[in-house]
């Protein structure tokens, strides 16, 4: 290229020796071809330059590179590892002062947001995967993960089908497989059905944290799958009867006491126990359950005996005595966000002040100990009022509806309470063969009673003896000291702590029993009765007479055969005990 006319000092200026050079690397194809072309043009001039054009464009290139000098550092293009370019800008040359054959079609720095695309990449990975399971959890991070990417998953509603596993009394499990709108209530009656159980609507589902040690039934309106959620894996579901979960709608009055109950306060009289229950159920009224409970400080080991106030906003205490101010109330806990557990390791691993305590646990917690609100009552009337207050605050109308639904199926199913009886069945009549001639019993009382003396009377008899003169082990009088321990009420040899235990967890509700072996006394029996939830143990003594041998409760005064006549007895007459048997204390193998 000639570049004759041109000022010695500008073709030694650096900056255009410079882009020179640089320029002459990056085009020596293109004017190769360039020259190429114009040699083989019959319109070829070799010398012919125009300088002038020259220098004005070189002057532009120079006023675009010291504009682009004077530009801020943030501007500066980066590479794709985050280095600043650090090529001129002369570099650029600008389209429209180029011709279509020195055009030059370069990809220009950009910034690269790494995070950005990251997130881009997470978002579109977690929306089109499902959580499927991590088969080489070692190769993740991190490396104790057995699922791949759990935490960034996005949640989304339960659906399809969940393996659920249910323990029993015992701690056998069973495995089920439930559909994720499955109810509490559904659960209960599933396994009653697939267990053969007495379906007497007191059958529930409990939550059990043993690493916490806490435990709650759950209502019959919660899904099992949505709780299961909120479990760790050392949680689980126990299978269990509960007499108490809406026993305070028969007796209310048992569980609310006058002295704890401000509305009942402030009227100075007896409240009629229906309108104590719609003063709970109506969410326009504000009832109000106060006294003191012991509250464990967060984080520490120390106690503080404190005036609390449970409201449907939620659970208060006063900074200043009883006083009822809003300033000098102060919340303890929200009732929307949590649940009430009770707490079944006792005193000593809190070092609680009484027996009786009980917790309220945000859902959101799973093992933290000290994200537990610890509460502790006074006796167990007091620590039943608060945590049945505590879930009529929390679900309101849903109890009464989840109490009435099991009347409701009863009331629907009365036409057909009678069994259907066959013809053959319909042409039995009752007989009477105590005479010489049988006889038609047409009295229906009279036919009523005489089978229930046939029923008891095999207690009675004789006990036949064998060709060895020993007693038939086939008779049913040999069975008579045996046969209470196939009764679902006979636990056998427990001691009299494992019996609290069992009547404590299955409601403490008046009525409830059970009868075991007497650990004093290897011929006696001991009845473990609940009354005013306290519980109470009855001895049954062996005694003789005429050369046989009975059992009774009260000395002697009123005799029975074995322990099953004795249960049926008392379950009609109250006798020397303080109330009926109602309830046996049950347990179930799954």
């Amino acid at each position: 290229m000639a570049v004759a006319g041109c000022p010695d000092y500008f073709l030694h200026h650096p900056n255009y020796q410079d882009n020179v050079e640089r320029a002459a690397n990056h085009r020596q194809a293109d004017l190769s071809f360039q020259q190429s072309t114009n040699q083989n043009s019959p319109s070829h001039q070799e010398d012919d330059v125009d300088l002038e054009a020259l220098v004005n464009d070189m002057n532009s290139s120079f006023e675009s590179l010291y504009a682009s000098c004077s530009v801020q550092t943030e501007s500066t293009p980066l590479l794709h590892n985050g280095q600043p370019s650090h090529r001129p800008a002369a570099y650029h040359i600008h389209s429209q002062s180029t011709s279509p054959h020195q055009r030059l079609r370069r990809s220009q720095p950009m910034h690269i947001l790494a995070v950005r695309l990251q997130e881009e990449e997470q978002q579109y990975r977690t929306s089109s995967l499902p959580a499927i399971p991590n088969p080489f959890p070692e190769l993740c991070s991190p490396a104790s993960s057995p699922t791949l990417s759990s935490g960034s998953l996005p949640q989304c509603q339960p659906s399809g089908k969940y393996i659920i596993k249910i323990f029993s009394e015992d701690g056998m499990g069973k495995v089920v497989e439930i559909p994720a709108n499955m109810t509490a209530r559904d659960l209960c009656q599933f396994l009653v059905y697939k267990n053969h159980c007495v379906d007497d609507n007191s059958w529930a589902l409990v939550e059990h944290h043993p690493s916490l040690g806490l435990e709650r039934c759950l209502e019959d309106h919660e899904l099992v799958v949505q709780v299961q959620t909120s479990m760790t894996s050392e949680s689980k579901f126990l299978f269990r009867k509960n007499y108490a979960k809406y026993e305070f709608f028969k007796n209310p009055l048992n569980f609310f006491p006058e002295q704890m109950v401000a509305w009942c306060q402030e009227a100075n009289g007896t409240i009629p126990p229906s309108q104590l229950l719609q003063n709970f159920l109506n969410s326009s009224s504000c009832p109000e359950i106060q006294g003191y409970l012991y509250v464990k400080e967060m984080g520490r080991k120390s106690w503080k005996k404190l005036y609390v106030f449970l409201r449907r906003s939620g659970l208060y205490f006063s900074t200043k005595g009883t006083s009822k101010e809003p300033r000098h109330l102060q919340l303890l806990a929200d009732l929307d966000d949590s649940n009430v557990f009770t707490v079944i390791t006792g005193r000593k691993l809190h070092n609680a002040p009484t027996d009786f305590e009980f917790c309220i646990k945000p859902n959101k917690v799973r093992n933290e100990v000290k994200e537990l609100r610890m509460l502790c009552a006074e006796d167990e009337q007091s620590r039943t009022c608060w945590m049945t207050a505590f879930r009529l605050f929390k679900y309101g109308i849903l109890l009464y509806q989840n109490y009435k639904i099991p009347q409701q199926r009863k009331t629907s199913l009365s036409h057909f309470s009678a069994p259907v009886r066959s013809v053959s069945e319909n042409s039995l009549v009752a007989m009477d063969f105590s005479g010489r001639i049988g006889r038609v019993i047409d009295n229906p009382v009279e036919a009523q009673s005489a089978a229930m003396e046939e029923g008891h009377a095999w207690r009675k008899r004789s006990p036949r003896m064998n060709i060895l003169g020993s007693p038939s082990p086939l008779h049913p009088s040999s069975l008579s000291g045996v046969i209470h321990r196939t009764q679902l009420w006979f636990h056998g040899r427990i001691s009299r702590e494992e019996s609290h235990k069992m009547i404590h967890q299955q409601g403490r509700v008046d009525g409830m029993f059970l009868l075991r072996d007497s650990q004093s006394n290897p011929k006696a029996f001991v009845l473990t009765l609940c009354h005013h939830q306290k519980i109470k143990h009855f001895q049954i003594l062996p005694c003789e007479e005429d050369g046989q041998m009975f059992l009774s409760l009260d000395d002697g005064a009123t005799k029975f055969t074995d322990l099953i006549q004795l249960v049926e007895f008392y379950t009609l007459n109250r006798g020397v005990l303080p109330c009926k048997l109602k309830h046996p204390c049950t347990t179930v193998a799954l």
